[in-house]
């Protein structure tokens, strides 16, 4: 059986993505013991796959190799198995392959089952998926966030920037995002509820945060000198949970605060995460978000393309700022 996929040629620079990734054929090779072979129906677009594409070797996984496919969440129906607890016809998410079929060693890639009631099969990459999972634990757990405290969220009209800044609101605080561009500010206030909105392509972020008053958590999605904006604008003993450094991921920088004594002055705690931190966790953090999801309470606007050979133009939003949502390529 061939395969059609994405293959790493070269590390990219920037969001160059056509000159170092290539559509490829090639056979699948015989299933082993433990494989599960997976018909991809759903590529999820994240954000934080574009460190996987450097050579930095000091992440917090190693990055993957040139001449490799280029791996990624799926959802799709598994044709094959040689895997105890799958069998032909289920529906899975994984961590597969940017292609037609994934084939995957079904523990190690984190093959769950899917309940296939669920009639929008995309909230299993947005509110019920690893976006959902990232948004809850790091408002609830790392942030700390507590009713009636300031909570504000960086990258907010990004995937899992709109469901921390819900969750948040879920947990009775008060809410700010931080987003590119007046439609985005608009659909975090008009659609989303949130308190304000701080559009950073406005100029005068400073000021737009000064608006707020101060924060007692920030759910960081992007580091760069944003972060600076924000330390000095902390109530004392706030929280930072560190999602993501959109910032850094393509443009070969290092997030390095030159508000750093903020953190003592204001007696700071700043807190990394990162999702094998709770992939024990995922039973329970996707009943509570069903609740919520079952309920509208927890809503998600999704970027469809649709295609293989249209997947790097998907990728390239997460960068650009292309997107409201979840960025999702449908085959």
């Amino acid at each position: 059986m061939m395969n059609r996929f994405w293959r790493i040629e070269r590390r990219p620079q920037g969001t160059d993505f056509a000159s170092a990734l290539a559509l490829v054929d090639a056979p699948l090779p015989d299933l082993g013991a433990g494989e599960i072979r997976v018909r991809n129906a759903m590529l999820s677009m994240d954000a934080g796959t574009r460190l996987w594409l450097t050579d930095r070797e000091d992440g917090y996984q190693p990055p993957l190799p040139v001449g490799a496919p280029m791996t990624g969440l799926v959802v799709g129906e598994v044709v094959a198995s040689r895997a105890d607890g799958f069998a032909p016809g289920d529906l899975v998410r994984t961590f597969g392959v940017w292609g037609e079929y994934s084939q995957v060693d079904a523990v190690m890639t984190g093959a769950v089952l899917l309940d296939p009631d669920v009639a929008d099969r995309r909230a299993w990459f947005g509110p019920l998926g690893m976006n959902g999972w990232t948004a809850l634990w790091g408002i609830e757990e790392t942030g700390a966030a507590r009713q009636g405290e300031r909570v504000l969220v960086s990258a907010a009209a990004g995937a899992t920037g709109v469901l921390a800044v819900q969750v948040a609101k879920l947990l009775g605080c008060e809410v700010w995002g931080i987003a590119g561009g007046a439609d985005k500010c608009r659909y975090l206030t008009e659609k989303l509820g949130l308190t304000g909105a701080v559009d950073y392509k406005a100029g005068d972020v400073g000021g737009q945060l000064d608006a707020a008053g101060g924060f007692d958590v920030y759910f960081d999605n992007v580091g760069g000198p944003l972060l600076d904006q924000v330390l000095t604008r902390m109530n004392h003993y706030g929280r930072i949970a560190v999602c993501g450094l959109l910032n850094d991921y393509g443009s070969g920088t290092r997030t390095s605060p030159r508000e750093f004594d903020q953190v003592l002055m204001r007696r700071l705690r700043v807190e990394g995460f990162f999702s094998p931190d709770f992939m024990d966790q995922g039973e329970r953090l996707t009943g509570r978000l069903k609740s919520w999801h079952d309920k509208g309470r927890l809503v998600m606007p999704y970027d469809v393309t649709t295609g293989l050979e249209n997947t790097l133009a998907a990728y390239a939003k997460l960068f650009t700022g292309g997107n409201i949502g979840k960025v999702i390529v449908e085959l």
